[in-house]
């Protein structure tokens, strides 16, 4: 059981996936750790978190009710902060990071706000690590797709956040240092499926950046599977992509409207928004193998070699991307009724469904 008496840090932790995160992990479905330390630098966040657990009660699992009292720990903090990471890595065996700007607009108007948290943080953290932390045996970073051939600045942060994690690997040996990258989360903070809805409750129009414009659709629960598939499965420098549906994003709207008599308006595209998503580069591709149901690009640093698996023949033959295997209209309902997020009231829940399961 990989987290059994395990202690482990998430940065970020009350971020959508960083509760789901947690949500599972205190479900003890990979063993039951020692400790798990939630650290993020908005306390109003962690006392609803906190509170959401306490007036849930026995009437959650029992187990995750249990664990979230003996184990669970806030700490406020920032990955900013040096000293911050400092104190929050004593003792720790697992780092997850999932502290970030994320959203594309914010980072164009802010990119240096961007550097400081996607990037700094994950140096602070290295360098937290090579200093004080002895005990963490593995790092594993949070990333997403507009790293990969990033034409904004939130990718461009984190694509570098990916390198500052892997070129770990090379001094810090001891420690293994690895990463996801995933697309869109059905309807976690931020996403668009909440703001069709917020629209469609206003009488609309719901706004479409570009008919055209696809994206990869992951719920907050596969997105944990694939963090949790990488502790488990991932070598050093290895970054974990899962394998996951498209959809045009004119057919998610459609979807949610249902037979409402509302408007769909294209917008054009923002600033720094991408055309489809893409998962893995064309020069990533010969570097990539599948493992555990997921694409793994393999580190292309030559002191990790000895970490690659040997690739006879490329397992991708060009980039993957949200444009190469789209769903229909049909394909796409039946995934939004599959995950509960075709009527207001669902999405309005969904996050907390998701954390129950």
């Amino acid at each position: 059981m990989y987290f059994q008496d395990k202690v482990i840090l998430v940065t970020g932790g009350t971020g959508s996936m960083g509760k789901t995160f947690v949500r599972r992990v205190l479900s003890g479905e990979l063993g039951i750790p020692k400790k798990l330390i939630v650290m993020s630098r908005d306390e109003g966040k962690q006392h609803e978190m906190r509170v959401s657990y306490l007036h849930a009660g026995h009437s959650t699992d029992e187990i995750i009710y249990r664990n979230f009292l003996n184990t669970l720990e806030f700490r406020i903090g920032d990955v900013r902060d040096y000293a911050d990471v400092v104190s929050a890595i004593r003792g720790v065996d697992i780092i997850v990071n999932a502290a970030a700007l994320k959203q594309v607009p914010v980072c164009e108007y802010f990119p240096a706000q961007a550097v400081m948290t996607n990037c700094m943080g994950a140096a602070n953290i290295v360098r937290a690590v090579q200093e004080h932390g002895s005990s963490v045996h593995t790092v594993i970073g949070i990333s997403t797709d507009k790293a990969c051939k990033p034409v904004n600045a939130m990718g461009m942060t984190k694509a570098l956040q990916e390198r500052i994690f892997i070129s770990a690997n090379v001094l810090t040996p001891k420690t293994r240092f690895l990463c996801v990258r995933y697309g869109n989360v059905l309807a976690s903070r931020g996403s668009v499926i909440p703001l069709f809805h917020e629209q469609i409750k206003s009488g609309g129009p719901v706004t479409i950046t570009d008919p055209l414009m696809t994206r990869f659709l992951l719920t907050l629960n596969q997105a944990v599977d694939t963090v949790f598939t990488a502790l488990q499965h991932g070598k050093a420098g290895e970054i974990f992509i899962p394998r996951a549906p498209a959809s045009f994003m004119t057919d998610v709207a459609k979807a949610l409207i249902g037979d409402k008599k509302i408007e769909i308006k294209n917008t054009g595209i923002r600033p720094g928004e991408k055309m489809y998503e893409i998962m893995v580069s064309d020069e990533e591709a010969p570097h990539v193998v599948a493992r555990a149901g997921y694409y793994v690009i393999q580190s292309m640093l030559p002191e990790l070699a000895t970490h690659r698996e040997f690739v006879p023949k490329p397992l991708l033959q060009k980039e993957y991307s949200s444009a190469d295997e789209v769903l229909d209209y049909q394909g796409t309902l039946q995934l939004l009724k599959k995950n509960n997020l075709l009527d207001i009231q669902s999405t309005a829940n969904s996050s907390a469904e998701e954390l129950l399961r």
